[in-house]
């Protein structure tokens, strides 16, 4: 096994035993990116051929002479006797929404195309000081706008490591197609409707949006600012929780970043889950849309999904937790619609600094007043997305509209959160310490199969989405594999606050299913 596909845990406890050293580690990820990568996404593609089709693509921007330097400060830490960091010499990617010093800031956009971040963002900056290393800037749906990786303005977009014809996910593609390929160990994505958790299950490996305010978002380019978590994308529960303890906890640079202490997430990782009331909704096993004549119809998530969600039940069962049948979450169906509308707003209203004055892309085309230049500016630098919704969400926040959409929006919103509420009221009918969902309706999608149908795609997420309208934790994990060979995930939800216990039951499973013969199987980037 290279070292590339070692854990994170294992990793450092190499490091610290002086048998391995940062630089070799570092070298390792390289050399896989060197192998399975391709090229990376550029706004100059030319044609997609034959080779680009079986390769990753997670880059924009490899940062390896700054992972060098910061190997080479780890192990002088280590030879110097000095306490290298918690995460010393664990290679990650970021998502290329998030702000780092010196680099390229795209936001998988062309009106960020030149733009060089002049400061870094608050979770980048403690991953680096605690010694990990960052190897690059990985790609993303524009603005993080889409749930499939496809709208990234950097072509070509990254590929499912298990099957090069499907997608990755969205928005958080290229961090979790680089973990899941080797390629790196860590990795830190946002989560706005799904968009860690999402593909993390496309990817088969771990995702975790923590509660809303948990991790700063200073430095993070704003899709949906009530809804965007940042959150480590991991190959496995435990390096889950170590990046999280890093990464999680107040900052002064931002006002929404929780003052509440952060707990050991480590401490109880091993507890078990005896005595822990755990619940199944039906409303979790299906998925509710507009036909084409408008009219909602439900229709059943898949039987193998509905069976790895129940074969978790009874694993958790027989290691003492107690299984609660029919939780109603009444309004899971309303989460997308929702969605819709807030996030369109917020979207629309973030939008509007990038007008080609300040920083970013300016139109080169003549223009006659300030603002043609703006129209012009905003016309080339923006892809069909964040186009739509920047029309959308001015529609729907338009005084005359307000009320028949966003208010009631907001309304449904909060209903969302009723629901969690009830189901996590320690004194009320439920009492659950956690819910337990499919994670997402589908495997993976094939390129090009649902990409421009912004409603279809949309529905992807419906199964996470109540969580961010919720503000509350979920993480996603590997629960099997599809018929199809490709990954099924599993989503565990809990009450405000609670990573540590979310952490504990997913380890939970995590130990109980690390003989079954799926967890042997490799993604088909690495088979070669």
């Amino acid at each position: 096994m290279e070292l590339c596909d070692l854990p994170a845990y294992e990793l450092m406890r190499l490091l610290r035993q002086r048998k391995i050293s940062a630089t070799e580690i570092l070298a390792s990820c390289l050399a896989r990116i060197e192998t399975i990568d391709g090229r990376p996404g550029s706004l100059e593609p030319g044609e997609i051929n034959e080779e680009d089709q079986q390769t990753v693509h997670a880059f924009i921007t490899l940062t390896d002479d700054r992972a060098r330097a910061q190997a080479m400060a780890v192990d002088k830490k280590l030879a110097a006797g000095e306490d290298p960091g918690r995460l010393a010499g664990v290679p990650f990617t970021v998502k290329d929404i998030f702000c780092v010093q010196g680099t390229r800031t795209t936001a998988a956009s062309r009106i960020l195309a030149n733009f060089v971040a002049p400061y870094t963002a608050t979770p980048v900056a403690r991953m680096e000081a605690e010694g990990a290393l960052m190897v690059g800037k990985v790609n993303l749906d524009e603005f993080t706008y889409g749930s499939s990786n496809e709208s990234s303005a950097f072509q070509p977009c990254p590929r499912n490591p298990w099957n090069p014809q499907r997608v990755p996910g969205g928005s958080s593609g290229g961090s979790v197609a680089s973990v899941a390929a080797g390629e790196a160990v860590l990795s830190l994505g946002t989560d706005t409707a799904g968009s860690i958790r999402q593909p993390a299950a496309f990817c088969g490996v771990v995702g975790l949006k923590p509660t809303y305010g948990r991790v700063s978002r200073y430095g993070l380019i704003a899709f949906g600012s009530s809804l965007d978590c940042p959150g480590p994308i991991a190959r496995n529960v435990t390096d889950a929780a170590m990046m999280l303890q890093v990464i999680a906890g107040p900052d002064a640079h931002d006002s929404t970043a929780a003052n509440v202490p952060v707990e050991d997430y480590l401490a109880q990782l091993e507890a078990g889950v005896k005595g822990l009331r755990i619940g199944l909704s039906p409303d979790y096993f299906k998925i509710t849309y507009p036909d084409e004549r408008g009219e909602y119809v439900q229709q059943a998530v898949p039987q193998e999904f509905e069976a790895a969600v129940r074969h978790a039940a009874d694993l958790l069962a027989k290691m003492g937790a107690e299984i609660i049948e029919d939780v109603p979450m009444p309004n899971t169906r309303y989460g997308i619609p929702a969605y819709f509308v807030i996030s369109r707003v917020e979207a629309a209203s973030n939008l509007h600094r990038y007008d080609g004055v300040k920083y970013g892309y300016r139109t080169m085309e003549p223009v006659r007043d300030l603002n043609e230049m703006y129209r012009k500016t905003r016309a080339e630098g923006f892809g069909p997305q964040p186009k739509l919704r920047i029309l959308m969400g001015m529609y729907v926040s338009a005084a005359q509209y307000s009320e028949q959409y966003y208010q009631r929006a907001l309304r449904v919103r909060t209903l969302i959160r009723r629901d969690f509420d009830q189901a996590f009221d320690p004194n009320g009918k439920y009492r659950l310490h956690a819910l337990l969902t499919p994670t997402t309706p589908t495997t993976a999608f094939p390129l090009g199969a649902v990409y421009g149908d912004s409603v279809l795609m949309q529905y992807a997420d419906q199964l996470t989405v109540p969580a961010n309208h919720a503000g509350v934790p979920g993480i996603s994990v590997p629960g099997g594999i599809a018929t199809d060979g490709l990954p099924i995930g599993i989503q565990f939800l809990a009450a405000d606050y609670q990573e540590a216990l979310l952490l504990r039951i997913a380890r939970a499973y995590e130990q109980a299913t690390e003989a079954e013969s799926w967890r042997q199987l490799k993604p088909m980037v690495l088979q070669r």
